[in-house]
Order: structure tokens, then sequence, then C-alpha cells
């Protein structure tokens, strides 16, 4: 039976301290991106983590300052890392051994509330996905699912 499965992309506003994915990250595109999820009743809600890799909502993670998404090197603060594309590889290698375990990769219908930089290491693999925030940039695509939550 095809499941629908939610993937949303961290974020780099993050508590300080030890907490459950779902809690740790606190900007509001991803607040926005986990209400949307949860309205539409997905059978799972997955986070992609430029870290951790794939992580559920309950899963307890440190603060961390890594990304997958292209900063300029004078535009990093806090000793931001910053993965290069090999890197970006081997994340998503790591990503869909992980939700291979979860989900079927050639039925599930998955739906991405992620950066593209999440995206690519990913999509190639996936067989049926959305992506309801392409080609909107950040402030758009925080209007947009705030709009769906209307």
């Amino acid at each position: 039976m095809k499941k629908t499965i939610v993937l949303i992309s961290c974020a780099s506003q993050k508590l300080k301290h030890k907490a459950e994915a779902q809690d740790l990250y606190i900007s509001q595109i991803f607040r926005a991106s986990l209400a949307y999820a949860k309205s539409l009743n997905p059978d799972k809600i997955f986070i992609l983590s430029a870290k951790y890799h794939l992580l559920k909502l309950d899963n307890v993670i440190e603060h961390y300052n890594t990304t997958l998404s292209k900063i300029p090197e004078n535009k990093r603060k806090d000793g931001l890392i910053v993965l290069n594309s090999d890197q970006k590889t081997e994340w998503g290698i790591h990503v869909l051994k992980q939700l291979s375990e979860h989900t079927n990769l050639s039925n599930d219908e998955f739906i991405f509330l992620a950066g593209q930089e999440y995206i690519k290491p990913l999509k190639n693999s996936i067989e049926n996905f959305k992506n309801p925030l392409e080609g909107l940039k950040p402030g758009q695509r925080l209007k947009h699912l705030k709009n769906c939550l209307i």
C-alpha cells in the first residue's frame, strides 16, 4: 500500500540545548512546514538534518551548526560548517539508506518541504515526489505555507 511521507529540511535557527528534533528547530519556516506537514495527515514525517541525516520528530538531538545550503564564506557565522559536493553526495546516500528502512522509495509518495540543496541528493532515487515549494524564495515559501494553513 502506498504511503505518504513528508520530508522537512532542518533550519539554522535552533534551541541552544538538547531537544526533540521537532522542538529544536525554531525558525518560522520550519514551524510552518511542520504545521503544514501535520495538516496533510501523512503516514510519516521526517526531518532532513545536515548533521544527523534522517530524523524522526521525537529523536532527541544536540544543537549543531551544519548546512547543505550554499553560504558564501564571508557570510558564515559561529563556526558554520557547509557541506561540500562530495559530502552532500555522501549525505544523500546515508539518508536514502535510512529512508529505505522506513519507506518504499519506488512506491511511496514523498512530499518535500525543503530547499533544493536538500532535495538534489535524494530526488533521483525517489520515484514519486512532490515539491510544493519549488521555485519559491524563502519569504515566499513561508507565505505559501501560511496560506495553506488558513
